[in-house]
């Protein structure tokens, strides 16, 4: 913010909105605009059967129960949650939820060993190049963490603490999930003594150790493997764990990138690891039910570095 000039309530209102959050409003309200338009109604000032015809017409369209419910939140914006999230609005959604049911991304996942062989037998730490060590990093971290691309991308070198037996990484940037009362996610990275070429703590430092004369001023763990070696984003992080699917022989026209939390939380909690633990790894509340319907795919006690353990040793 600049001295001198006053934030209104609608410029404080917007910034409790993730960017990507408002990218994807963005195209909701420029389509509203463009049915509007067509149908002569006042965008900033319509009434609920005016919403449920729209939201109706995309339905028929082909729209499901997510991409509607984008659209509800979207236009909540600008007409309101009383108009928006009333009765007959919830009755709406209720009629599409039984009509045309949410479904999982992915009936089932892959297993990591397929991921963890392919790297053990073509990417040995000392001998590759900086790319292969840069996919290699990113998918072991992502397996080893459970989180999303994004929180991946935010990890800063100074937020990275080496232990004896542990990697710790604080993440202080504000993610998907971050609200008041939240903690941060908190990676733990233990050292896998007995399966070294897939461990994700030695293959972080090596990548670290590596691209240490190319980060120069930049903050930011993971950067180009090319010229001017800046900070990637989080689709280039996707692009990489993306790659080393489809080299390990993961059908990559089925899974993405974020499979990758489906594949390690489903094979943790094979393992037995504590359901707790696995909510606590991936970034869900206590209370979460997400893991359980979404995430526990088929293919005791817990310490915090158990979940790496029941997939790398």
């Amino acid at each position: 913010m600049k001295r001198g000039i006053p934030i209104t309530s609608l410029n404080i209102m917007m910034a409790s909105f993730s960017h990507n959050t408002l990218k994807q409003y963005n195209a909701s309200l420029k389509a509203w605009w463009a049915y509007c338009s067509i149908k002569g109604i006042d965008y900033c000032n319509s009434n609920t059967s005016q919403v449920i015809e729209y939201l109706t017409e995309k339905f028929n369209s082909g729209a499901n129960y997510s991409t509607l419910n984008s659209h509800r939140s979207a236009l909540s914006i600008l007409l309101g949650q009383e108009v928006t999230c009333n009765e007959s609005v919830k009755r709406f959604f209720k009629g599409v939820y039984r009509l045309k049911p949410p479904a999982p991304k992915y009936n089932n996942t892959w297993n990591p060993n397929v991921v963890l062989t392919y790297i053990t037998n073509n990417l040995p730490n000392d001998s590759i190049s900086i790319k292969d060590l840069s996919h290699k990093t990113i998918t072991l971290l992502a397996l080893a963490s459970a989180q999303r691309m994004q929180t991946l991308s935010l990890i800063k070198i100074d937020n990275i603490t080496f232990d004896l037996d542990k990697i710790i990484i604080k993440i202080d940037d504000l993610i998907k999930t971050s609200k008041p009362g939240s903690s941060q996610p908190l990676i733990m990275l233990p050292y896998i003594k007995e399966n070294p070429t897939v461990c994700p703590a030695l293959c972080l430092k090596s990548y670290m150790d590596r691209t240490a004369h190319l980060r120069l001023q930049e903050k930011y763990l993971f950067i180009s493997y090319q010229k001017p070696h800046k900070r990637v984003v989080t689709q280039t992080l996707s692009h990489w764990v993306k790659f080393m699917l489809q080299k390990s022989g993961i059908d990559v026209k089925v899974y993405g990138s974020h499979s990758t939390r489906h594949a390690s939380t489903s094979a943790a909690h094979r393992a037995g690891v504590n359901l707790e633990v696995i909510r606590k790894a991936a970034g869900w509340t206590k209370d979460s039910k997400v893991f359980l319907k979404y995430y526990n795919k088929d293919v005791c006690n817990s310490t915090d570095t158990d979940f790496v353990q029941s997939l790398f040793c």
